[in-house]
């Protein structure tokens, strides 16, 4: 059923994309079945033309009085009938959307703003739809006929017609059937059945398109022996071991604090005791760069490094303005230590790491110049957003139906006092605990100090909502109370903690956080639904040390996260750069240059040629917003903001560089060299001169089984152009990569 509702449903992410760029018993597995049933709209006996109505139909027989041949105006209200859904509790319209396409080409989503259960039909549902695009992308469409689908958890019904302003007729979608109740009926139970058979009918196979999945989510890449581990333990307990996380992984490269000038001895000649390396190891993010990429590569723990990675791109201090490595390595010690923490203790120790000061500009705010910088961006990007929401992450509209402001000028002005008076760590402060300080250097290893004569003192009045009453206002701190440090001291640390607080307990915080969260695991255009149930985790643990742990696994086990395929076509998102080069490397394997021993981890410049260089972001808006819309669609696609006709071709060239090239050693930056592991492709290559073999492991490893035959057949043509010899059994493993990886079935992780 999923694959020929599929067939019927237009492909706007895959659009999107072509535009630019042509024996373990798996009852092992104690997992719950990851699959939704697949939603079926229902239409009349005898055509494809939804059943629809104006108001809810009520009664005996009821479905079969809707007349089908009606039109509906646009902006109007209206109601469609579907079946083959199983509810969670809480889980209503919000959890639907309505996607339809006119005769010009046109996509529109149409919002649903009730769910109800028809009378008299246990199993149909009614989703009550306004015919008004809800992104305002494009104006109606003409008078005619739409091709309608709707989805659900990341799957998509079939495709129906709907008349909207008139019933001039659109080509039917190839696969179109009518599925009257009866007939849509029949098709749930077949769906059913067959779920059931590929669920225990086998073994080793259960749901093992759905781990690669999961693979693809929490880690850097699925590799073979991770999915046959999590084949046997299954997700929840792999999830626990992540969070465990007693695993002797690649440290942080320790690097000595260096002065702000670099010194002559540091200029790249060496000398006794300076090694040559001296300026990249100490002045660049090259070590910073290493450390990620091994770790990515060949680290225990992947979910740590993952989630670590996505926070980084929403707390974002850059390379650009960050001088020395240990300056970077410091402040993803901040971050690492919270990723599956609580995320107001995360906002404490990256407020108070000297690299975000620095980077923002609160190392150098002060009572009698104060800097806005870090104050707006710890409200605008990092934790609220501008304009209010719904636990659901849609936005609070006021009577006009404008989205209404999180905060204004003056909230931005009172913040930044607060945040006035520290700097990098220094034993001069008053109770200044600086143990990593070096004479003459810049101490960013420690949290930074407070210059208490640099506090701004006056009352502040912070963010204010329903529930703020205990933190919105902070009073002035005079004379006779604050003449001295020993009375300024515990003021500034106490306002600090109020406005964070402040901040941590606004209602933005929870759905702002689980949307971006889910956008970087997930999926770019998460239902509302689903940001609702991580909302609701975030906030359910909001005094829990461990608050992370759970939205996190809530994240990745939620249903719109599982399952063996999604066919909602509009699901998923763009592999970002540092993604597509560590899942292809992960999944194949990667050595050395000679294969003797493990890659040196010098391998940005790969994603830095598609846009994306590890911890040079090039603003605090990091390398792509999260509410970039995709051109020509109404859908959420962050990464597809640095995806233009340059990086896709430079995409196309890592693979292409990294399936037939390698980085060859070059001392002393690349000792090892990097090399993509074949060996084993080659062996089903000889194998099997038809290449149906190696095909088939091209759909297992990099398409989770979802390869379309339309792609098959022309890979497979091209793999068997190549003459079946041992000498080209290569040649034909290179072929499958490359076409596979570069397709845009793959470009997108669904």
């Amino acid at each position: 059923m999923a694959g020929r509702l599929l067939s019927a449903a237009p492909r706007v992410l895959l659009t999107a994309l072509l535009a630019v760029f042509c024996v373990v018993s798996a009852f092992a597995q104690d997992d719950p079945d990851p699959n939704s049933p697949t939603p079926i709209l229902l239409t009349s006996p005898d055509s494809t033309r939804a059943l629809a109505s104006v108001a809810p139909v009520r009664g005996k027989g009821s479905l079969e009085r809707i007349a089908n041949n009606r039109a509906f105006d646009a902006g109007s209200k209206m109601a469609l009938y579907f079946t083959n859904v199983s509810l969670m509790p809480g889980e209503g319209a919000n959890a639907f959307r309505v996607y339809a396409s006119d005769s010009q080409g046109h996509f529109y989503r149409y919002p649903v703003v009730a769910l109800g259960r028809v009378a008299g039909y246990p199993d149909v549902y009614r989703a009550t739809v306004i015919l008004t695009d809800d992104m305002k992308f494009w104006d109606a469409p003409r008078p005619g006929d739409l091709n309608v689908y709707l989805t659900w958890r990341g799957l998509a019904s079939n495709v129906v017609k709907l008349g909207v302003g008139g019933l001039e007729p659109i080509k039917d979608v190839p696969g179109t059937f009518p599925t009257p109740l009866a007939t849509a009926r029949a098709i749930a139970a077949t769906e059913a059945k067959q779920e059931k058979t590929d669920s225990y009918g086998g073994v080793g196979y259960r749901w093992s398109s759905d781990r690669m999945r999961f693979l693809e989510q929490a880690t850097f890449g699925p590799t073979q022996s991770l999915d046959a581990r999590i084949r046997r333990i299954g997700l929840r307990t792999w999830l626990a071991e992540q969070f465990e996380d007693n695993y002797a992984d690649i440290p942080y490269p320790d690097i000595p604090l260096m002065p702000s000038n670099q010194p002559s001895t540091c200029d790249g000649s060496g000398g006794d005791d300076v090694p040559a390396t001296c300026r990249r190891d100490r002045y660049t993010q090259y070590p910073v760069q290493i450390w990620f990429f091994k770790n990515a590569l060949y680290g225990e723990s992947q979910l740590r490094h993952r989630v670590n990675w996505a926070l980084n791109q929403l707390w974002v201090i850059s390379g650009s303005d960050t001088q020395q490595s240990s300056h970077m390595i410091a402040y993803q010690n901040a971050i690492n230590r919270n990723v599956f923490g609580n995320w107001r203790q995360l906002m404490y120790d990256v407020t108070l790491n000297a690299g975000m000061g620095n980077y923002l500009d609160m190392i150098r705010s002060t009572r009698t110049n104060p800097n806005e910088n870090y104050p707006r961006e710890i409200m605008q990007l990092f934790n609220i957003g501008l304009f209010m929401l719904n636990q659901d992450g849609t936005l609070q509209l006021d009577g006009q139906g404008n989205p209404i402001p999180t905060y204004d000028q003056t909230t931005v002005t009172n913040l930044t006092k607060v945040f006035t008076g520290w700097r990098d760590c220094r034993t001069t402060d008053y109770q200044a605990s600086c143990p990593n300080a070096v004479p003459g250097s810049p101490d960013y290893k420690d949290n930074m100090s407070l210059n208490t004569s640099s506090h701004d003192l006056t009352a502040k009045t912070l963010l204010t909502y329903p529930g703020s009453e205990s933190t919105q206002n902070i009073p002035a701190c005079g004379p006779p109370t604050c003449t001295t440090q020993a009375a300024i001291y515990p003021y500034a640390y106490a306002s600090l903690n109020q406005a964070l607080d402040n901040l941590y307990n606004h209602p933005n915080v929870a759905p702002f956080v689980s949307k971006y969260l889910i956008q970087h695991l997930v999926t770019g255009d998460p239902s509302p639904a689903y940001v609702g149930r991580i909302s609701a985790v975030f906030n359910a643990n909001r005094t829990n040390p461990t608050q992370m742990k759970e939205v996190i696994k809530a994240i990745l086990l939620d249903p719109e996260a599982r399952g063996d395929s999604k066919t909602d076509p509009n699901y998923g998102k763009l592999r970002e750069p540092v993604q597509l080069t560590t899942n292809l490397y992960r999944q194949l394997g990667v050595t050395s240059a000679d294969g003797t021993t493990q890659s040196d981890g010098n391998i940005s410049r790969y994603p830095r040629a598609m846009s994306q260089n590890p911890f040079y972001s090039p603003t605090v808006f990091n390398f792509y917003p999260p509410g970039y819309v995709i051109p020509g669609t109404s859908i959420l696609g962050p990464e597809f903001a640095i995806f233009n006709t340059g990086s896709s071709i430079a995409r196309a060239n890592f693979v292409n560089s990294a399936v037939y090239g390698r980085i060859n050693v070059s001392q002393p930056d690349t000792p090892n060299g990097t090399q993509l592991y074949l060996a084993d492709l080659e062996a089903l290559s000889n194998a099997d001169p038809t290449g149906n073999r190696l095909l088939d492991e091209m759909n297992t490893r990099f398409m989770h089984g979802t390869m379309s035959p339309e792609m098959r057949s022309t890979i497979l043509t091209a793999v068997t152009a190549i003459s079946s010899t041992p000498a080209n059994a290569k040649a034909r493993a290179q072929a499958a990569v490359y076409l596979t990886v570069t397709s845009s079935q793959y470009q997108v992780q669904r």
